[in-house]
């Protein structure tokens, strides 16, 4: 017989579950134990409710049901549109690592300061990404500073620099956004300067040839005046097969890590089956990070592992996790995620310009990651890559009951890391070779010449040029791959700084004169015919045999697994 609700005190909560044949079963449970179902809530595939305890205990012992007060799921602390259970707006994500907490004072000089809460000033942090579209929240003067576009749609002017596929604005959004007037964001080091290398077209395509050439002028040009690049944002992978010893992609983040560049890399979207972190996290130098699921809650004690997060193995799995599901960051207007997606914008009264969008995956994960460690940077400058690690690793916040693998040291605690006084410790690890295959490295991701659909494969870069393992390896360790403009013996890029995006300083373009692999002259047009009009991306037309963005990692752009 039923329980009627009015016997005892009514409970609201928020029930979620792992299918939707479990929703339904939930859903009968509240009914027949005398409870009343409110709202469905799509985007985490649950619903809120008000039932009697007894219920409550019923909903709790079913399997694959996760339920919480539906008090601990409104986002305190925020403006009313905000409080949207299921999405995990960044406010809260930041107050949960500590971001808005960890303030000045170093443990090592026994001196107390002022409490100045950390913002990230000063350091820079390359973004190598699809590119940052110029939008409120990032556009403050100097705040963004557009490095070489190394994409093929650097040959159109109304494209280069520009974020056709939308990705990499959610990143520099996690990491430095600052909008708190209107659309209410903050990153999480808002002070900290995005330093932005464009090599993905508005489908997701790249090559690894492309992503190398970035990260070895990411660490030529560490030092260059007013850049002060400390850390290195990575957020991609792809499904190498050959060993971190081997591969030229993790050789490459391993010399940047070398050279004083905190490396943060996602460590992919493949689930729990997945008994390999994807390249460059397989390293076992740089940070891999694993996303936590915060189930809505800014409180950690419910948090799990989120499910996409690849799990990897005894030798290699995630080092710390930080939260990567539904989190809300800037959108690039009419991009490719923006247009294919549209269930992400985030729609308030407050923001009708809609500027936020949220997704899921370890994407965002490293991006909240790497914001926190330009706080611990601008704190000790003198932090070295392995002290940085060490600090977030032993002030990790364990998740209950997770996964050994895949929980890594648990969540990265930015108050816990700024408050521990400097580790002594230096990383054991073979170094990396470089030696492996190019075409290896690419693992099953390929990208395609447009006009005649032949594939990029075997041992050249994107112009065609042979790969020697052994030239390259040797002048990337002596920080010489780059000659000006030049790299593997083409020219990619210019020699200096040029002219700029909406204010913001860029490095000067150069034409490709080149040709593809393919035997085809390279053209803007044969990658992306997308036209910039000042607002939006106006064809409709992408090219859609590539990698359509799997190796960028993020697992949706709707709160639901993004295939």
């Amino acid at each position: 017989m039923p329980v009627d609700a009015t016997d005892e005190a009514a409970v609201a909560v928020v029930v979620r579950a792992d299918s939707v044949v479990a929703v339904t079963a939930a859903k009968m449970v509240v009914q027949r134990g005398g409870g009343t179902v409110k709202q469905d809530l799509s985007l985490i595939r649950g619903f809120s409710a008000t039932v009697p305890g007894a219920a409550v205990d019923q909903l709790k012992a079913m399997t694959g049901v996760q339920v919480t007060s539906d008090a601990a799921v409104r986002m305190k602390g925020m403006n009313s549109w905000a409080n949207q259970i299921g999405i995990t707006m960044l406010a809260p994500v930041i107050k949960a690592a500590g971001g808005d907490k960890a303030d000045k004072d170093n443990p090592d000089d026994g001196v107390t300061a002022t409490g100045s809460v950390l913002t990230g000033a000063g350091v820079g942090v390359a973004l190598i990404d699809s590119g940052v579209a110029p939008v409120k929240g990032l556009y403050n003067v100097g705040q963004v500073v557009y490095g070489p576009d190394l994409s093929f749609e650097s040959q159109s002017a109304n494209l280069r620099n520009l974020d056709t596929y939308g990705h990499g604005t959610h990143m520099a959004g996690i990491i430095a956004g600052s909008d708190p007037t209107s659309s209410g964001l903050h990153g999480m080091a808002p002070g900290a300067k995005i330093i932005s290398l464009k090599v993905a077209t508005a489908d997701g395509a790249t090559d690894v040839s492309q992503v190398i050439a970035a990260i070895d002028w990411v660490v030529a040009h560490r030092n260059d005046p007013g850049l002060n690049i400390r850390v290195l944002n990575l957020s991609f992978g792809t499904d190498s097969v050959q060993s971190a010893a081997l591969d030229p992609l993790s050789f490459a983040v391993e010399q940047a890590w070398n050279n004083g560049i905190v490396t943060v890399v996602a460590a992919g979207n493949d689930g729990f089956a997945a008994g390999n972190l994807t390249m460059p996290a397989a390293n076992p130098k740089v940070i891999a990070v694993g996303a936590a699921d915060p189930m809505g809650t800014e409180a950690r004690g419910d948090d799990t592992v989120a499910t996409f997060t690849n799990r990897g193995n005894a030798a290699r799995h995630p080092d710390v996790l930080a939260a990567g599901r539904s989190i809300v960051s800037l959108r690039a207007p009419g991009s490719y995620i923006d247009r294919t997606y549209p269930s992400a914008h985030i729609s308030t009264t407050l923001d009708p310009e809609q500027r936020l969008f949220r997704g899921s995956g370890t994407s965002q994960a490293a991006a909240v990651a790497s914001g926190a460690v330009a706080l611990l940077l601008q704190q000790r400058p003198a932090l070295t890559p392995d002290q940085v690690k060490k600090l977030l690793m032993s002030t990790a916040v364990p998740i209950k009951n997770g996964d050994p693998y895949a929980a890594g040291a648990g969540q990265i605690d930015v108050v816990k890391a700024a408050a521990t006084k400097t580790p002594v410790f230096q990383q054991t690890t073979t170094a990396a070779t470089g030696s492996g295959k190019l075409e290896a490295s690419r693992g099953s991701a390929h990208i395609y010449d447009s006009v005649t659909g032949a594939a990029l494969a075997g041992e050249t870069d994107i112009f065609g040029k042979p790969w020697v393992a052994s030239t390259w390896t040797t002048a990337a360790k002596a920080q010489r791959s780059w000659t000006g403009g030049t790299w593997n013996g083409s020219a990619w890029t210019g020699t200096a700084w040029g002219a700029a995006v909406v204010g913001q300083p860029a490095w000067a373009p150069v034409t490709w004169t080149g040709r593809s692999w393919s035997g085809g002259t390279w053209t803007g047009r044969s990658w992306s015919s997308a036209v910039w009009n000042g607002r939006s991306w106006s064809s409709d037309t992408w090219l859609g045999r590539s990698w359509s963005g799997r190796s960028w990692s993020s697992a949706g752009w709707t709160g639901e697994p993004w295939q």
